[in-house]
C-alpha cells in the first residue's frame, strides 16, 4: 500500500501513540489476522501422479539438490488440507491454466475432471489463463456454469461422465479483470472480496493480455483483453473506494528468476513480463500471485512479494501474512511465502533421506480421479504405432526437434493427396506439440494416450496457397511481433530447409536464397500449398500472414493425421537430421 494510505498513517500513528504513552485504552487495539495463501498454477488437468512429473528440493544431509516425484490432485489435496488445518483462515486459488492441454484423463471429458476435483478441494478463485480459451469462450462459460455438452458425431470426448451423471460447473469463482466483450464489459467477475475476520480481502484477477495470438482466434473473438497492469490498477481503485485495502493480485503472467534454496530466487535477476507488470502496478496491490510460464520462484519486487509454484500440481505456493484490523491492510512486513514440494511418494529414496515429508493422498480425491481414469484406461493404452527411438523435444540449433518433425511430417502426409489440399510444405507451431514421443517398452508400442499428449488441442488442419515472398515472411514472424521476445521456431515437414542467421536483425533472419524445397530454390512469385492447423491458420501465436493464404482447403484433425501416420509407417525411426540451420 502507498505510503500515504490514510488508513495506514493513522494505524501506524495509533500504535506508536500507545507505544510512547502507555495508554491502557491501546490495550484493546485488535490483534492482527492471520491469514495463510494456499496456491498453484498452471495445473493443466495433471490429476494423476504418474503424469505430474518431478520436482528438485534440497537434500537435509548435504544441500545437494534432489530430484523428487511430485504431483497428483489426490496428494495436492491432501497437503492443501493439511496446511489449511492450522491455521484459523485460509484461501486456496489458483492463477490460471487450470484445464486445457490436459493429459487424457482429463482431457477425454472435457476437463470436467479437473473442474469436479477443485470443487472437492474447495478452491475459492481462479483466474483464467490463456488455455481456459482453448475451446471458445462458450465451453468455458459452461464449465463455470455446468450442464452437459452437447454430443459431437464421431468425437471420442464424453460429457457428465462423473459418478452422478452430471456436471455441476465451478463452484469457485474464475476471475478476469483485463477480459472484456466489444463493448468495454467485463466478462467474468474482475474481482472477489472475501472477509477474514473483521477485514476483508480483495483478489483481482488477470490473464495474459497476449492471450488472442496464443489460443484459437475463433475461440476468443468478440473479446478483448487489455494491458494486465491497468486492469488491475483500475480494480485496485474501485476496491478501495469500498475501504477494501488488503489487496492481492492473481495474474496468469510470469517471468523467470534465478533459483536458490527452497526454490525461492532473486528479483534482481528476474526477467519476463509479470516483473514489468509488477513496476507499474498500483503501490496498493500488496502480493502477486502469478504463472503461465512455469518457473518457480519467491522473491520481492518494488516492495510487492511475488511467486510462482511451476506447474501441473508439483508445488504448492504457501504464503503466510498478517491484516491488520485497524488499516484494513497488510502488514508488508508480515509475509513470508514458501514454494512447498507435493510429494507424492513415488520415489521413495528421496523420501526416505528426509528431503520432503509425503502426506497421504485425500481418499475422495483420489476416487473421483480413479473414477474416471479407469473410463479412460482402455482407449488410452491402446496401441496405435511403434517407434525405433522416442521422438524428443530436444531442439536442434536451428531450432527444429524431432517430435516437432513427426507431427509436421504426418501433416503433411495427411494433406498431400490431391482431394485433400495437395500439401507440398507443413508447418507446425512448436508449442502445439506438447510432449514427447516415446516408446512404452522395449518393443516400442506407442499408445492412444501418447499420441494424445502430444496433440491434445483438437486443431484441424488446414492447407492454403502462399506464395515464396509470403512463406519467406510468415518464417521472419518467428521473431518479430508477439515473437519478438522469445522466439517460436516453426518446425518444418521433410524436403524443406532454410538457413538463419542469429546475428541478423529481427525480420531479416531468413538467409537470402537459403530456402529450399526438396533441394530446389523458393521462387517468391510462385505460389506453394502449405499445411498448418487451424490455430495457426487464423493467426495463432503472433503469425498474422497464415490469414493471408488463398484457395483454404480444411482437413483432418490433427490427432488423427499423427495416429494415421503412425499405424502407416511403424516401426518408425524419429528424423533426427535438422531441417533448419543456424548461422551464429
Amino acid at each position: 500500500m502507498p505510503a500515504v494510505s490514510t488508513r495506514r498513517i493513522l494505524g501506524l500513528a495509533a500504535g506508536l501513540f500507545c507505544l510512547v504513552l502507555g495508554l491502557a485504552g491501546c490495550v484493546n487495539r485488535p490483534a492482527p489476522v492471520p491469514l495463510r495463501l494456499l496456491a498453484f498454477n498452471d495445473f493443466h488437468g495433471h490429476l494423476l501422479a504418474a503424469e505430474s512429473g518431478t520436482v528438485d528440493v534440497p537434500d537435509p544431509q548435504d544441500g545437494m539438490p534432489r530430484r523428487l516425484r511430485a504431483g497428483g490432485a489426490a496428494h495436492l489435496a491432501a497437503l492443501i488440507a493439511q496446511r489449511r488445518a492450522g491455521v484459523p483462515h485460509a484461501l486456496v486459488l489458483s492463477t490460471g491454466d487450470l484445464v486445457g492441454a490436459s493429459p487424457l484423463t482429463s482431457a477425454l471429458f472435457r476437463d470436467e475432471p479437473t473442474i469436479e476435483v477443485m470443487n472437492l478441494i474447495g478452491l475459492d478463485a481462479n483466474v483464467v489463463g490463456n488455455h481456459e480459451f482453448d475451446k471458445g469462450v462458450a465451453e468455458l462459460m459452461r464449465l463455470i456454469r455446468g450442464g452437459c455438452a452437447a454430443p459431437v458425431p464421431e468425437s471420442p470426448l464424453d460429457s457428465c461422465a462423473g459418478p452422478e451423471g452430471r456436471f455441476p460447473g465451478a463452484r469457485f469463482t474464475m476471475l478476469g479483470a483485463n477480459v472484456v466483450d466489444v463493448a468495454g464489459q467485463p466478462v467474468l467477475p474482475p474481482a472477489l472480496v472475501r472477509r477474514i475476520g473483521a477485514v476483508r480481502v480483495g483478489l483481482v484477477g488477470a490473464v495474459t493480455r497476449t492471450t488472442p495470438t496464443i489460443v484459437s482466434p475463433a475461440g476468443v473473438s468478440g473479446l478483448r483483453f487489455e494491458d494486465e497492469a491497468q486492469a488491475i490498477n483500475r480494480q485496485v481503485r474501485v476496491l478501495r473506494e469500498q475501504g477494501v485495502e488488503a489487496i492481492i493480485a492473481l495474474v496468469h503472467e510470469g517471468g523467470a528468476a534465478q533459483a536458490g534454496p527452497g526454490h525461492e530466487g532473486d528479483c534482481s535477476q528476474a526477467r519476463g513480463e509479470i516483473f514489468q507488470i509488477i513496476d507499474r502496478l498500483d503501490p496498493a496491490v500488496d502480493l502477486v500471485l502469478s504463472g503461465h510460464t512455469h518457473q518457480v520462484y519467491n522473491c520481492v519486487r518494488r516492495g510487492i512479494r511475488v511467486i510462482q509454484g511451476g506447474s501441473y500440481g508439483r508445488l504448492l505456493s504457501e504464503v503466510d501474512l498478517l491484516l491488520d484490523p485497524a488499516s484494513g491492510d497488510v502488514i508488508r512486513g508480515s509475509v513470508r511465502a514458501i514454494n512447498r514440494p507435493v510429494a507424492n511418494g513415488l520415489d521413495a529414496r528421496a523420501a526416505d533421506r528426509g528431503a520432503v515429508a509425503v502426506v497421504p493422498p485425500d481418499a475422495t480425491v483420489a476416487a473421483r480421479v480413479a473414477h474416471y481414469a479407469a473410463l479412460a484406461a482402455p482407449r488410452s493404452a491402446r496401441e496405435v504405432g511403434r517407434l525405433l527411438a522416442p521422438a524428443t523435444l530436444a531442439a536442434a540449433p536451428g531450432g527444429d526437434s524431432p517430435a516437432g518433425r513427426l507431427v509436421a511430417d504426418a501433416q503433411l502426409a495427411a494433406t498431400r493427396g490431391a482431394t485433400e489440399g495437395g500439401a507440398q510444405i507443413a508447418l507446425m507451431n512448436p508449442g502445439g506439440v506438447r510432449a514427447e514421443l516415446r516408446p512404452r517398452n522395449p518393443e516400442g508400442v506407442v499408445s492412444y494416450g501418447d499420441a494424445f499428449a502430444m496433440q491434445p488441442f483438437g486443431n484441424s488442419l488446414v492447407t492454403m496457397s502462399l506464395s515464396g515472398a509470403q512463406l519467406l515472411a510468415v518464417l521472419e514472424q518467428q521473431w518479430t511481433g508477439a515473437n519478438r521476445d522469445r522466439a517460436r521456431i516453426l518446425q518444418p515437414s521433410a524436403g524443406f530447409h532454410y538457413r538463419w542467421d542469429a546475428r541478423a536483425p529481427a525480420g531479416a533472419r531468413v538467409v537470402p536464397g537459403s530456402l529450399r524445397l526438396h533441394g530446389e530454390p523458393i521462387e517468391p512469385a510462385r505460389r506453394y500449398r502449405v499445411t498448418v492447423n487451424s490455430f495457426l491458420a487464423e493467426g495463432g501465436d503472433g503469425f498474422s500472414l497464415f490469414t493471408e493464404g488463398r484457395d483454404r482447403l480444411g482437413g483432418a484433425q490433427d490427432l488423427d493425421a499423427l495416429l494415421a501416420w503412425l499405424r502407416s509407417r511403424s516401426p518408425l525411426m524419429p528424423e533426427t537430421t535438422p531441417r533448419i540451420e543456424r548461422a551464429d
